[in-house]
């Protein structure tokens, strides 16, 4: 659906009424597009502590254009404020800051960038777990990187998003596949998130293809949000099997029929549903994507048990048995992925939604409780939870709520259906299992929960 206030406001006319009012004025995001061939398309700046020296060297598979900055010894091209390129992509290591004197190394690194940032920039800031650190006084100074980040990321401007890694001992490996989603469009629609990064002992062997040879079942697919990540997985090299809902049954098929894949019709609350499922997937599975849910949306005190009941079976219930079936009968390869979507309302909450923010909270604690049991098997499980979103549904919202839901975030604008599949796309690669147990929210960095 077209988003009219930003087509004004990026219009000539628009953007000086928009300027002269002090509204908000939302840039149109820059999202990955076929036939790309780098991750960052302009300069990318490197600086801060050890680890930029091991983003450093490989960093020319993400650019041709790697500057660096700061006091430290240069790893590449010095880059002169006011003098140098725009950049798109940042990438600064704090992992050293174990004091809260050295925390201003953040104020006289980033301060002289922001007015350099090209469009759509990308910046991610690395840092060590506190949790992982003995001394209190480092653990403190590592989590203060949470709060300068997540409001740095509000500060930014035209499209610019900002992440925190928390790159864990053993982790440094997974560092490449990490920052080919948070330093490209991929990752258009994410921003103000804390990443913990674990060691993991597989690897992405193409990156242009990094889930060939992998089989994905994508439940909930044929069309929307389901249709999309089923589109983009198969982009990525995976062969898709589609599952929905019997009524869905010809656009489901269609779907399959042109990525090349299979489809699979089936309620998922009935009671033979993972037996069935099983059968349908004698080669085995390796990643699963629990998309399918419903809304039955009522205040509490005029809830029916109808709506409860229907949306906890769907949204909560259903991806508990059948990931449970596809483990126990081996369906759900070791090495695995296992990607649920939640929401933002399951963090936030969200008026009249009781029903479906249980069961998205749900989905989140399911994630976090299973990871380290499905952990011995190589297997990693997480949630992506979106925000405002235009879909079908969105698109029925009342005027006032629908304009409300986009620009309540610092991008100020809605997401598309693309920035949720890239996510549950880069969850699903060999090498993600470095992420683990966590929720990942792809909402604009939405004002909504926290």
């Amino acid at each position: 659906m077209s988003d009219r206030y930003i087509d004004f406001a990026n219009s000539s006319l628009g953007h000086r009424v928009v300027g002269a009012l002090g509204l908000p004025s939302p840039v149109r995001l820059e999202r990955w597009e076929a036939g790309r061939l780098r991750p960052v398309d302009g300069a990318l700046l490197l600086g801060g502590g050890p680890l930029a020296s091991k983003v450093h060297a490989f960093a020319n598979k993400l650019t041709e254009q790697i500057y660096s900055y700061g006091a430290e010894p240069l790893v590449a091209q010095a880059w002169i404020p006011g003098h140098g390129p725009k950049l798109k992509a940042v990438l600064f290591d704090a992992s050293d800051l174990l004091h809260t004197d050295q925390l201003k190394q953040l104020r006289e690194f980033f301060q002289p960038l922001l007015k350099n940032l090209d469009h759509s920039a990308h910046v991610v800031i690395l840092g060590r777990a506190p949790e992982s650190l003995s001394d209190p006084f480092a653990a403190s100074a590592q989590r203060a990187l949470e709060g300068f980040s997540r409001s740095l990321a509000k500060e930014l401007r035209s499209g610019g998003t900002l992440q925190l890694l928390y790159v864990g001992s053993g982790a440094e490996d997974q560092l490449e596949g990490a920052l080919r989603f948070f330093l490209s469009p991929k990752s258009a629609y994410v921003s103000g998130q804390v990443v913990r990064l674990n060691a993991c002992a597989t690897q992405v062997q193409d990156w242009t293809r990094p889930l060939a040879g992998r089989r994905a079942l994508v439940t909930g697919a044929a069309r929307g949000i389901g249709a999309a990540i089923a589109e983009t997985l198969a982009r990525d090299g995976a062969e898709v099997v589609l599952l929905d809902v019997p009524p869905a049954k010809s656009d489901l098929e269609a779907l399959a029929a042109r990525l090349g894949g299979n489809s699979i019709t089936l309620d998922i609350c009935a009671e033979e549903a993972a037996a069935r499922l099983i059968e349908q997937l004698p080669q085995g599975i390796d990643i699963v994507v629990h998309n399918a849910g419903i809304t039955r949306d009522k205040t509490l005190a005029n809830m029916t048990p109808e709506f409860w009941d229907a949306v906890l079976a769907v949204n909560l219930n259903a991806p508990q048995v059948l990931t449970q079936a596809l483990l126990d009968s081996g369906t759900l390869q070791d090495n695995g992925r296992v990607i649920l979507l939640a929401s933002i309302s399951g963090i936030a909450g969200n008026r009249g939604q009781t029903n479906y923010a249980a069961s998205k909270a749900g989905l989140i604690g399911l994630a976090q409780a299973w990871a380290p049991l499905l952990g011995e098997r190589g297997i990693s499980i997480n949630a992506v939870a979106p925000g405002f979103i235009e879909t079908q549904m969105t698109a029925h919202i009342p005027f006032a709520l629908r304009e409300a839901g986009r620009r309540m975030s610092s991008l100020g604008q809605g997401g598309l259906p693309q920035d949720v599949a890239e996510a549950v796309a880069w969850l699903a690669q060999p090498g993600s299992g470095a992420v683990s147990g966590q929720a990942l929210r792809v909402c604009g960095q939405s004002v909504l929960g926290a």
